[in-house]
């Protein structure tokens, strides 16, 4: 069977799919959304944040394709691989293959760096373990992951029907430090952070959280005989002092019964030091903080490996300085290597480290920690192993792959984008930047507000028709900011002297107080260095960036603000019963499903599935609770309201909260308006994370605050409304410090701080210092020029 097309010639049916068909598409805030998308083109996603973009391409479509991938392996395989529920929509068809680029951080494992990431160190292990002198062994023997291992013993040997016992040894080599484990780093505890030596342990010592003489502890410290509780700690002998601090786990008996006593550093080192500091309750993590120093191991000198790894090289070199090099320099010596029998090596090493300078990245290092990585820079580095794939008719899936990118590196991600299309694939992208949304083939607009006021398809169709369309998106596109006429004079200046962190050069710079400073600088030139390292940690600086908010799928924004407690306070009190009734986390939760609103089916080898309970109707409460009602919504309906929504009702009438009206005021300030109070926080995304953490810190006292590029995910729209917040809390009394790349940002700047010229080793100087109209008429630096084009200067 074959059709004809316009021209008259035959068309292979195989040729007719040449289109990805969504239809009835619902999940999250999607309106039975019904779309169909070009292959082998780049489609844009545009609209608001909360939207429904990300519920589209990822929650949807790239969702769909990896769980039909999943199906074919068999149901063993399937056992061990994550499970995936089906999208909630009718029909999907045309999906191939999707590659998800995303912008998730990577594990902040600290044994994971840039080079095992990316397959560079393992490439770098065999290279050497071929041509490094002295010849110390296989790969293994130069990974900081290995530890060397020496064994004897007596092994059985059957000869001739004979069984004999020989005496053998075993060793192997590996690369990993013995001192550090392949840390890089040792930790040092300041024991006067542990106790008070002025004071016995029976007058409260101890300063360990949880660590009281009232409890548990107590008991065994009084009864374990190693040393007197009623004597101050500054008398103790060696030994006392040595187990009290030291000694390892001993079996004890006190009052008959069997305990375990262990001196504070092992227990300390158990308890809270194995685990991510991160994950830590905020008054343990402060303890951590104060008591735990990290210093750069003394045998290894920080590279992570052992003497005999460190000794044996190449051309003078050895493999830890090599991950050291930054990754630029790194491709220029593998390229000034020839050896023929590992030629097919260096050439895979060789591109891979091409890719990383094509992407903007040549500035990094192998041995740079995974978990130090922005956003940006994480997803960069994930995108290398697709550059030299040849692999044709994929889809891959992009989340605002331009975040973290200066103006000059924008033009570089259009490129790679293009490039991946032009070799048949099919590139949907998620973006808010007009240099991407102009080079799309095809553009999808969503809303036309957030969340309940998104989910609809405003306009699909080319850039020119998306300009003329009227939608939001189409009336922002060509925004520009201009260059205020007047800027604010500072009222101080924050001082700082010879920072060096990362590749920062001996930098001098004063940070004006009292007006709204921009700190930029192509990817990779020091800005965050700079901010993170010298100006982080002050008296009064409130730092809020883009990391992950530690919660799990029962935290929200009520409770992360901490606005579920006063709501909770009113309900019970106009209803005279106990605030816990009102948790889905306490007493007030539904007994089915335990306060989640879903009860989770474990299948086993399949996919698990989630299913709304019925006995709450997700409502996530007992029905005894609902029955309580505040200014006629009960807490289930609170809950589900809009933060714009419930600003209006905890604001006046019956309903009236003021602490809880606070918080919601500034969630709306921060452009969160769109949120739901119970939407659970792991669907949000990095930019809505780190505006709600603005929101609940700018209730804290605080003379400075450092935000982490704010525009992350923000539409053209919402800039304007992110600025007259910036105004308004300079205008209230604070310093504003931004590191950002967004040109309207830059323009609206009292003063500029911009850092380069390059990259790496080619930046960390202060490249210019003044207001943006100076930065404009001077055009001295990347960044000049490109705003200079920005504004129309």
């Amino acid at each position: 069977m074959s059709t004809s097309t316009e021209a008259g010639t035959t068309r292979h049916p195989a040729d007719r799919h040449d289109l990805i068909r969504v239809h009835g598409a619902r999940e999250n805030n999607l309106a039975d959304v019904s779309i169909e998308l070009p292959k082998r083109r780049l489609t844009v996603f545009t609209g608001v944040s909360g939207s429904g973009k990300s519920s589209l391409v990822f929650g949807t479509i790239a969702a769909e394709s990896q769980r039909l991938i999943n199906e074919t392996y068999s149901a063993f395989v399937q056992g061990f691989m994550p499970t995936l529920a089906r999208p909630d929509v009718d029909l999907l068809d045309g999906l191939t293959t999707a590659i998800i680029v995303d912008q998730e951080r990577m594990g902040a494992n600290p044994r994971s760096t840039v080079g095992t990431a990316t397959d560079a160190n393992a490439m770098l292990r065999i290279l050497f373990s071929r041509l490094a002198e002295p010849r110390i062994g296989p790969p293994a023997a130069y990974s900081f992951n290995v530890p060397s291992v020496h064994a004897s013993g007596a092994i059985t040997v059957e000869r001739g029907g004979k069984t004999k016992a020989e005496k053998a040894t075993f060793n192997r080599l590996g690369g990993m430090c013995p001192r550090c484990e392949g840390m890089g780093s040792v930790t040092d505890i300041d024991l006067s952070a542990l106790y008070d030596e002025q004071l016995s342990l029976n007058e409260g010592a101890l300063k360990v959280p949880g660590y009281s003489m009232d409890g548990w502890y107590g008991r065994i410290f009084r009864g374990c005989g190693y040393f007197d509780p009623d004597k101050p700690i500054r008398e103790y002998g060696e030994r006392e002092l040595h187990d009290l601090l030291h000694r390892e786990p001993t079996k004890i008996k006190v009052d008959g019964i069997n305990l375990t006593y262990s001196g504070l550093v092992p227990s300390i080192q158990r308890s809270f030091l194995s685990k991510d500091v991160d994950s830590l309750q905020p008054h343990i993590r402060a303890f951590v903080e104060r008591a735990v120093t990290f210093t750069t191991c003394p045998d290894c000198d920080g590279t992570r490996l052992g003497p005999e790894a460190r000794s044996s090289t190449i051309a003078g070199r050895s493999i830890a300085d090599v991950c050291a090099l930054q990754i630029s320099d790194l491709a220029e010596w593998v390229r000034g290597l020839h050896e023929p029998s590992v030629a097919p090596l260096l050439a895979g090493l060789q591109h891979l480290l091409d890719s990383f300078t094509a992407i903007g990245l040549g500035y990094l290092s192998l041995d740079r920690p995974a978990g130090t990585l922005s956003g940006g820079e994480a997803q960069r580095t994930k995108m290398i192993r697709h550059l030299g794939s040849s692999l044709t008719d994929v889809t891959y899936v992009f989340d605002e792959p331009t975040i973290g990118l200066h103006p000059h590196d924008i033009q570089r991600m259009n490129d790679l984008l293009l490039r991946l299309r032009d070799k048949g694939n099919t590139v949907l992208v998620v973006e808010h930047k007009p240099e991407t949304i102009v080079i799309a083939d095809h553009v999808v607009d969503l809303g036309p507000g957030a969340g309940r006021a998104g989910g609809t398809i405003c306009y699909e169709g080319d850039v020119a028709g998306l300009r003329a369309s009227g939608t939001l998106t189409g009336r922002h596109l060509d925004d520009r900011a201009r260059l205020k006429p007047a800027v604010r004079t500072p009222t101080g200046a924050l001082a700082v002297r010879g920072a060096s962190t990362h590749n920062l050069r001996d930098v001098d710079v004063d940070i004006p107080l009292g007006v709204l400073c921009v700190v930029t600088g192509v990817a990779g030139s020091g800005k965050s260095s700079l901010v993170h390292g010298s100006v982080a940690g002050r008296d009064g600086v409130v730092v809020v960036d883009q990391s992950a908010i530690k919660g799990s799928r029962r935290s929200n924004p009520a409770t992360y603000t901490g606005m579920l407690d006063p709501i909770r306070k009113a309900f019970a009190k106009a209803n005279g019963v106990k605030p816990a009734l009102f948790s889905p986390n306490s007493e007030g939760a539904c007994p089915t499903c335990q306060g989640a609103g879903v009860i989770y089916t474990d299948l086993g080898m399949m996919a698990g599935v989630a299913t709304t309970c019925e006995d709450c109707e997700g409502k996530r409460f007992q029905p005894a609770v609902l029955e309580h009602r505040l200014g006629g919504r009960d807490i289930s309906e609170v809950l589900a309201m809009p933060v714009t929504e419930a600003e209006a009702f905890f604001g006046a009438g019956e309903a009236r909260t003021p602490a809880a009206h606070a918080v919601l005021h500034r969630l709306v300030d921060v452009g969160l308006g769109y949120l739901s109070l119970g939407q659970p926080l792991t669907t949000l995304s990095g930019g809505e994370r780190q505006r709600l953490k603005l929101a609940t810190r700018m209730g804290e006292p605080g003379g400075v605050y450092v935000l982490d590029e704010p525009t992350t995910g923000l539409h053209l729209a919402d800039v304007e409304q992110l600025l007259g917040l910036l105004d308004r809390l300079v205008d209230s009394g604070k310093s504003v410090l931004v590191v950002e790349h967004h040109q309207a940002v830059m323009a609206h700047a009292d003063w500029i701080i911009d850092l380069g010229p390059g990259a790496g080793h080619d930046g960390g100087r202060i490249v210019f210092e003044g207001t943006p109209a100076d930065l404009v008429a001077a055009r001295s630096t990347l960044t000049g020029e490109h705003l200079a084009a920005y504004v129309g200067g």
